[in-house]
């Protein structure tokens, strides 16, 4: 079975376009710049198969129509109003790109159209802007709920699946946590995060087994205060506090 080769472009401040490479073909998702795919693609001689979605925010689509202009596959994102995409996808469907077979689930919350790529065989999760290490997505267009559901579907794949969220946002979401939960686990691992990042190293992926020792939107560690409360009142009330912080 193929290895997965797998790196990042960063876009913007602190977006991260993941890149998926076989040969010299390529599939990209979320490129919300075409600029640097096609400075990648023209530096290093590639072909660019197909193109992933996440959701329809621009810092995630943005380079999409021009990048299908030299595409040899397809586009494929969630339904909507996303321009350029060839194939809609929904929960469950598959999407196959350089031999590896992707699942799709939808993850609604913080937009309604959010979808994640799951696969399966290599335990790997595209989850654009849904669960982001020691945190998760602001809740823009869905509600409490949505959210909650969609992390704790996440939380049901396998522990030692790799994370790919889109945003490079670690260290001040372990900022938050830190001032929430008094964790000595959690406060080396935002050193640990925040010497990486002083180097200009990047944090993501992550896993999911780690994701739950420090990552409260999970639900697996909380802070004191919310322990005997409903899940759901206990997501929405972190996320609160995240979003007034």
């Amino acid at each position: 079975y193929k290895a997965m080769n797998i790196f990042h472009i960063p876009a913007y401040t602190d977006n991260y376009i993941w890149v998926i490479q076989s040969g010299s073909d390529i599939s990209v998702i979320d490129p919300g710049d075409a600029s640097p795919v096609l400075e990648l693609i023209n530096n290093n001689n590639l072909n660019l198969a197909d193109i992933l979605l996440t959701h329809h925010h621009f810092d995630h689509v943005g380079g999409t129509l021009e990048l299908k202009k030299q595409i040899n596959g397809k586009v494929y994102g969630p339904s909507g109003n996303i321009d350029g995409i060839d194939i809609h996808v929904s929960e469950n469907d598959k999407v196959k790109t350089l031999e590896h077979e992707f699942t799709v689930l939808e993850t609604p919350g913080h937009t309604l159209d959010h979808i994640a790529y799951v696969e399966k065989q290599k335990n790997i999760v595209f989850c654009g802007d849904t669960l982001f290490s020691a945190g998760c997505g602001r809740i823009f267009e869905g509600t409490f709920e949505q959210m909650h559901n969609s992390i704790q579907k996440l939380n049901q794949l396998e522990p030692e699946t790799q994370i790919y969220c889109a945003h490079e946002y670690t260290e001040s979401n372990l900022k938050f946590v830190i001032s929430e939960i008094a964790n000595e686990f959690i406060e080396d691992y935002f050193k640990k995060i925040s010497a990486k990042r002083s180097k200009g190293e990047i944090s993501i992926p992550t896993t999911l087994e780690l994701e739950r020792k420090i990552n409260p939107f999970l639900l697996n560690v909380l802070p004191s205060d919310l322990q005997d409360l409903p899940k759901l009142e206990q997501f929405t009330e972190l996320r609160t506090r995240k979003d007034n912080a």
